[in-house]
């Protein structure tokens, strides 16, 4: 039978023959340490028994029953005192934190490491009689970091920026090199000036027009820099100064007098006041032979005058009528030629500057036809109603010289030859019109 290879079948065990488990071992029996931190909670008092029955029994007792596993006890630093989750209150002691400032946090806090030593040193101190009060450190003020208000206001006031961008200030010249000249006006650091923005025009000596001690008015173009320098400007503060001149000149109306430096193809250029004007040659009394203008002085008036584009026109024509105007007033007799006939009136040439003749202002009675009055080219005389110099208009009128309505048409020759008598009574018949419209 061995020697076919087939082992014999296997015979099921009856439950007699299945061995008897082992007894249980008997584990030793178990201590549990109870730390300060757990004494403190409410739990520790019913665990103490627990604690007492787990105790090594002694040699004359029998041996006990193994007494059941104890579960950990919760720890003390994720939960509250009522079994929830810790607040920040119990992790940080936010509570202590009250009434402290920003240098109690700063310095070391030798409260929580005497508690941590206090701690490591085990059950011991609790034996003893309970913890140690801990002795809270004393709080910092600010006598401590002997703060001076006065001595700190007066280190702002040495390192405040001198010279804001735009601001007009008053220095004196303390050094010059090639490309500018430094001058101090009270900051950190003096102010430097190069030597392009010295002055308008072009300067060949600084050291003749920039002695050193001697006091200038500059504007400050820059503010300071690291080092506390500022960029300032002579130049940019006499342009600024020639802007505010010729804008109060065009105000009033004044007529300057300026020389030709130039002349291109759309007319000629100047200097005023330090400044580039423009003359067109529409604006020009020999505008077809501008170029012999040059070198030459011309009266002119203002066309238009805009610093933020540097732009500065002017008119020889307008002078000659800003001229005529400075010489007129209402209630003055004028004398002038018939130059244009329009439907409305006539244009009346005063010598340089044209006045207006309105149908409604030419004869007291109804006019069929403007030529029943005058033609082209006869000369008349009429008084000055109104004056308008900004828009160049004068306004004329002679049916205040007619002795009753429509005499201009009869008899002309008369009226014309007596007007200087009439314009007398015309004028009282204007301050009465003024004094009823005012």
């Amino acid at each position: 039978m061995a020697g076919t290879g087939n082992p014999a079948p296997r015979q099921p065990r009856t439950p007699a023959q299945r061995p008897a488990p082992a007894p249980p071992l008997r584990k030793p029996p178990q201590v549990m340490m109870i730390r300060k931190e757990e004494a403190a909670t409410p739990a520790a008092p019913a665990e103490a028994p627990a604690a007492a029955q787990a105790a090594p029994p002694a040699a004359s007792t029998p041996p006990l029953a193994p007494a059941p596993p104890v579960a950990p006890a919760p720890s003390t630093q994720s939960r509250g005192p009522s079994g929830s989750p810790a607040s920040d209150d119990d992790l940080f002691d936010m509570a202590g934190m009250e009434g402290m400032t920003m240098a109690d946090l700063l310095v070391p806090d030798t409260s929580r490491q005497r508690r941590a030593a206090t701690a490591g040193s085990g059950g011991g101190v609790a034996g003893a009689g309970g913890p140690t009060p801990q002795r809270a450190a004393p709080g910092r003020t600010v006598d401590d970091f002997d703060f001076d208000e006065e001595a700190f206001l007066a280190a702002l006031d040495e390192n405040e920026p001198v010279g804001t961008t735009g601001e007009v200030v008053r220095g004196v010249v303390v050094g010059m090199e090639s490309d500018g000249v430094y001058v101090d006006i009270g900051g950190k650091a003096p102010g430097f000036m190069p030597k392009k923005e010295c002055g308008l025009g072009v300067i060949t000596n600084l050291k003749e027009r920039f002695p050193k001690g001697a006091e200038v008015e500059v504007l400050v173009t820059r503010e300071q820099n690291a080092d506390g320098m500022v960029t300032v400007s002579a130049r940019a503060l006499a342009l600024r100064q020639s802007w505010e001149k010729i804008r109060q000149l065009e105000k009033e109306g004044k007529v300057v007098q300026v020389k030709v430096n130039g002349f291109n193809r759309g007319g000629v250029t100047c200097d005023l006041e330090g400044l580039r004007g423009f003359i067109p040659r529409s604006q020009l009394n020999e505008g077809e032979n501008h170029e012999a203008l040059m070198g030459k002085t011309l009266g002119v008036a203002f066309l238009e005058v805009n610093a933020e584009t540097r732009k500065l026109v002017l008119s020889e024509k307008r002078a000659a009528t800003a001229a005529k105007f400075s010489e007129l007033e209402v209630g003055q007799l004028v004398e002038g030629q018939v130059v244009a006939v329009k439907p409305y009136g006539f244009f009346v040439d005063l010598g340089g500057v044209s006045g207006l003749l309105h149908q409604s202002s030419i004869t007291g009675a109804v006019l069929r036809d403007l030529r029943e009055a005058f033609q082209q080219g006869d000369r008349l005389k009429a008084i000055v109603t109104d004056l308008d110099p900004g828009r160049g208009r004068i306004a004329l009128n002679t049916a205040l010289l007619e002795g009753q309505p429509g005499e201009l048409l009869i008899a002309r020759e008369t009226v014309m030859a007596e007007a200087a008598d009439r314009a007398n009574r015309a004028r009282s018949v204007l301050r009465q019109q003024e004094q009823a419209a005012g």
